[in-house]
């Protein structure tokens, strides 16, 4: 027997049509425009283009220094996902699969600094960061970000190593294995699919990453793709080349598109599970 469809059932999806809608439709039109002329961009940004300008591709690579700033933004994502998502199991593992005095206290401060801003934090952080000459350093950069432990992450990862069965870690240290076995050989592999989850929201993040690099990168030499193409929208006010600099924003969406495309199903799966054991 077929479920009835009920007005409630067709009004959510017209909602949610009208969100797919909002969301696709700028990437759309952008992109549609990124192979027009600025002739045609100027006369009319609905009329198709005369005859599609894929040069515009290679002009915004070339023009923008497209390729230096994606291998620095290859650098600040790799590392600072690496390490950041090593970082943030270890930390879930002791505050989650540790007994030990002022545990409860940290996870305390940890919940309590949720109330508060990160934007408190920029200049503290930038005062320490000039302080141990870190700025104006991709090194530096990751570093930080690698150090400022989210929240969300460990909330989520931690929901999930907490639903892992103490008879594992106890039958495993009878067997004679050390803690960080424990970790390495018990914990991690029962985790990935929590851990995969963490890495991608990482990945998105840092690669979407602006404010962080803005601040820090003062050589352009050194900047991420987001800061670079913020640099490139501010020509915009004494060259008006708009069809190029659509085209170098579609060239900077298409790794975090195809990131999340490809991790989608990961990315639901990991979340719902470490949602519903947490």
């Amino acid at each position: 027997m077929k479920e009835r469809r009920t007005v409630v059932d067709g009004l959510w999806w017209g909602l949610l049509v009208l969100w797919l809608v909002s969301i696709l439709f700028p990437v759309i039109w952008v992109f549609y425009e990124s192979l027009k002329t600025n002739r045609e961009f100027f006369m009319d940004v609905w009329k198709l283009p005369e005859a599609l300008q894929w040069e515009n591709y290679r002009n915004a690579w070339v023009k923008y220094k497209i390729g230096p700033s994606m291998l620095n933004t290859l650098y600040y994502v790799g590392v600072g996902l690496t390490l950041g998502t090593l970082l943030t199991t270890l930390n879930a593992f002791v505050l989650t699969r540790l007994e030990f005095k002022g545990r409860k206290l940290i996870w305390a401060t940890i919940m309590f600094s949720l109330f508060l801003p990160g934007i408190n934090a920029l200049i503290p952080q930038y005062v320490v960061m000039r302080s141990l000459h870190l700025t104006n350093s991709l090194t530096g950069l990751t570093l930080l970000h690698v150090l400022s432990e989210s929240v969300f992450f460990l909330m989520l990862l931690g929901g999930f190593m907490q639903s892992l069965p103490k008879e594992l870690e106890e039958s495993a240290f009878m067997d004679g294995a050390s803690l960080l076995q424990v970790f390495a050989r018990v914990i991690m592999p029962l985790s990935m699919p929590g851990i995969v989850t963490v890495a991608i929201f990482k990945f998105l993040g840092l690669y979407n990453h602006f404010l962080g690099p803005f601040i820090y990168l003062s050589d352009q030499a050194k900047y991420t793709i987001g800061v670079n193409m913020y640099q490139a929208n501010m020509m915009m006010q004494y060259t008006a080349d708009w069809v190029t600099l659509f085209a170098g924003v579609v060239i900077a969406m298409v790794p975090s598109v195809v990131a999340f495309m490809f991790f989608q199903r990961s990315i639901i799966e990991g979340a719902t599970l470490g949602a519903v054991k947490g």
